[in-house]
């Protein structure tokens, strides 16, 4: 599945290899909502595997990026299925399974530790709302389910 960029997640995702050195296969600009205190926000989806080089020592690389761009950045890791992609879309949460159902619609149900269904459903809904979009962005998956 193709995904489309717009001008700034492509000049957000010049921007992030540049100052990486590694590839990103997608940017999602997430804009506040009502009573959402945190403002606007990158998502950026790394390759498979190049997590680690795209944080850094101690977290230095991303940080650059951030500097560069003005806003917090939030790195998700691509990956080959629609299971562990979406797991990657809720970290740090801990995920212990991901059930793909296709019905009517496909939807991801998801069980999360009970302790990290906040983690998982973040502030005002925007980690699961980022999960959503992305999952269907890359996977075709209409919705993403907590269990």
């Amino acid at each position: 599945m193709g995904v489309t960029l717009d001008d700034d997640a492509r000049q957000y995702l010049a921007a992030f290899e540049d100052v990486t050195g590694v590839d990103g296969t997608d940017c999602l600009v997430t804009e506040p909502t009502d009573g959402d205190t945190e403002g606007k926000r990158l998502l950026v989806v790394v390759s498979s595997g190049q997590m680690s080089r795209a944080i850094g020592p101690n977290g230095r690389t991303v940080r650059q990026y951030e500097e560069r761009v003005g806003l917090p950045v939030r790195l998700v890791e691509d990956a080959d299925d629609s299971e562990t992609f979406v797991a990657n879309t809720l970290a740090p949460a801990a995920v212990y399974n991901v059930t793909i159902s296709e019905n009517d619609d496909t939807v991801a149900y998801v069980e999360v530790a009970d302790s990290d269904r906040g983690v998982a459903i973040g502030t005002n809904g925007r980690t699961i709302e980022a999960a959503r979009t992305l999952a269907d962005r890359h996977f075709g998956i209409d919705d993403v389910q907590l269990i």
